[in-house]
């Protein structure tokens, strides 16, 4: 029998430093990053997505980053297929894989495996888009907490594709979305998984959380939303993240720059509360309670790695 692969993960809400941990860890452990994020997957929208640009990579590979155009749909089942094959090159070259992850739901599906969903209804899809373009994207995420209030409360009401999606898994097989991702899951297999998880003090957090929305904004996050308009149609899945809507009403005048920021810093530190909600029901994670570029927690992500994985 072949000995376990190690594969190390860091997960954490957003702003939390996982990449700069990734990266460290990498340098030490002989790693490469595999990004685990919903939406560094779609190509060109860069600096609302907050990948990490190759300048401060410090020549560590990462990977599953920019696979799809914005107008091609991705699920978490497109990432697992896409994350194995990755995982399985690097432990072939003898590397350590350092998976860093901010989307819970695609790392449930890498390492527990996906249900027998339902497959698509276009009929459905057609007729919830339909409503959900006459009363609103909010209208469709009550319908959803009527029939699945567990499932609705892990996702926003503005992600109508999420929404969706969820509602079309209920009404096609008349389970709730939990029930059906419990039943015929196959876990990733061939790996010694540690996890460690960041969890920095709430208020730094959202300190955090704001000033980087400002240093993306200097960096340029506006213009970059002024040529992505330009270029894709406005139902691009990755104008729906968060900020790139805020900066489009900004852009078109219907909002001054200053109140689009605020929302912006408003939206992201509800979904830092979300991400750590969801991380915290993940099992077997190793909390250190600061920010990923802290030496300290370095060191003491590193002991941990080195005490319990061979």
């Amino acid at each position: 029998m072949n000995p376990l692969a190690r594969l190390v993960v860091v997960l954490g809400p957003t702003a939390s430093g996982k990449s700069a941990l990734g990266i460290w860890l990498a340098q030490r452990l002989d790693g490469e990053i595999v990004v685990c994020d919903s939406t560094q997957v779609y190509r060109h929208f860069d600096i609302g997505t907050a990948k990490v640009p190759l300048a401060e990579r410090q020549e560590i590979p990462h990977h599953l980053v920019d696979l799809v155009e914005p107008d091609e749909v991705f699920t978490a089942g497109d990432y697992r297929r896409h994350a194995v094959p990755v995982l399985e090159e690097i432990r072939r070259r003898g590397k350590v894989p350092i998976l860093t992850a901010g989307t819970g739901l695609y790392l449930r599906a890498l390492l527990e495996g996906l249900a027998d969903a339902p497959a698509r209804s276009e009929e459905l899809r057609k007729r919830l888009r339909k409503t959900a373009g006459e009363r609103g994207p909010a209208h469709l995420h009550r319908i959803l907490a009527r029939l699945d209030s567990a499932t609705s409360g892990r996702i926003a009401p503005r992600d109508t594709q999420k929404v969706i999606r969820a509602l079309e898994m209920r009404l096609l097989t008349g389970r709730p979305v939990g029930e059906i991702h419990r039943q015929g899951r196959a876990p990733l297999e061939g790996f010694e998984v540690r996890k460690i998880g960041l969890l920095p003090p709430r208020r730094a957090l959202y300190e955090k959380i704001d000033h980087r929305v400002l240093h993306m904004l200097s960096a340029g996050w506006a213009e970059e939303v002024r040529e992505l308009a330009a270029r894709f149609a406005a139902d691009a899945k990755p104008f729906e993240f968060i900020g790139y809507p805020e900066l489009r009403a900004y852009l078109e005048g219907h909002i001054s720059l200053e109140t689009a920021t605020q929302q912006i810093q408003q939206a992201t530190r509800r979904f830092a509360k979300r991400q750590i909600t969801w991380f915290r029901r993940e099992p077997r994670v190793h909390w250190l309670e600061g920010f990923g570029d802290e030496p300290e927690i370095c060191a003491g992500a590193l002991q941990y790695l080195q005490k319990t994985v061979p």
